[in-house]
């Protein structure tokens, strides 16, 4: 008998579930499994990557923001690039999301221009502010990462390692990354930089 293998399942360790609407707007109509939809999103994903870094661009902008998350995740979820406006049980309220990538876009700027944080520092805690708010119906760890390698990178960075493998199943190192990200949402950002360097 082959291992169970939904497409929503909701008891997953870190993820959200998405809401019906939000699951009727998957794109691929062979995606029948989670392993598929894993798949089809990494794909996706790394097409999201190589535009990102065939371009000048400056990850602080809220535009940028959205393209990528677009790109990433765009030819999988018609969603894609478009902020939730449905509640969850992490984030911020819906309506609050604009605002907030906002102001997490301006702190960093700051941060930056003053040097308030060494330059890893910066791209981490933006990284952590954008999952907190969980902007988008799914994929917000998977972007967050993403924009913390590229602002790094902006940064004069490398790209971090998050631990060697891949954060998407269940797993030890996805644990500790959950774990890092509760200490960080209590104001406590080193065992979360040290993972992503990890």
């Amino acid at each position: 008998m082959p291992p169970v293998d939904p497409l929503f399942k909701d008891d997953d360790d870190g993820n959200t579930p998405l809401e019906a609407e939000e699951r009727e707007q998957l794109i691929p109509s062979y995606i029948t499994l989670r392993h598929e939809l894993n798949e089809a999103e990494q794909i996706n994903i790394g097409q999201g990557l190589e535009w990102a870094q065939r371009r000048k661009r400056d990850v602080l902008v809220q535009d940028f923001l959205n393209t990528l998350h677009k790109r990433m995740f765009g030819d999988v979820w018609a969603w894609a690039g478009t902020y939730r406006k449905t509640p969850r049980n992490i984030g911020v309220d819906a309506y609050r999301i604009p605002m907030e990538v906002k102001l997490a876009i301006d702190d960093a700027r700051y941060w930056a221009e003053h040097e308030t944080y060494l330059p890893d520092e910066i791209a981490i805690r933006f990284s952590h502010r954008i999952v907190a708010i969980h902007p988008y119906p799914n994929g917000n760890g998977r972007f967050s990462r993403m924009i913390g390698d590229l602002l790094a990178q902006q940064l004069g960075q490398s790209a971090f390692s998050w631990g060697q493998t891949s954060l998407v199943t269940a797993g030890e190192t996805r644990t500790k990354y959950i774990e890092t990200l509760k200490l960080a949402d209590n104001h406590e950002i080193g065992p979360l930089l040290e993972f992503a360097r990890s």
